[in-house]
């Protein structure tokens, strides 16, 4: 379990199972464990999952290379009314 809590795996019953070798019926019937699990899982579901954190990253990266873009055309706007003021 100390290997799906550091690569931020979903903490449930199935991955538990497959990843120590044990039936579910075992962690099921062993009361500590089993609260172990729920505790874990329920810590979880207030997380965003990995996949959401990069969608919002990479939301975030497009909203500023747009801030950025559009700062950059007002420059040039302001520049090209400057020139065509002088001429």
């Amino acid at each position: 379990m100390p290997e799906l809590i550091k690569t931020k795996a979903k903490i449930n019953f199935n991955q538990v199972a497959m990843e120590s070798g044990v039936s579910k019926a075992f962690l099921y019937n062993n009361q500590e464990i089993r609260n172990i699990i729920e505790g874990l899982r329920n810590q979880q579901q207030g997380l965003n999952s990995p996949q959401t954190i990069k969608r919002n990253m990479t939301d975030a990266s497009k909203d500023s290379l747009i801030a950025a873009k559009n700062t950059e055309l007002k420059n040039w706007k302001k520049k090209t009314n400057v020139l065509r003021m002088n001429y």
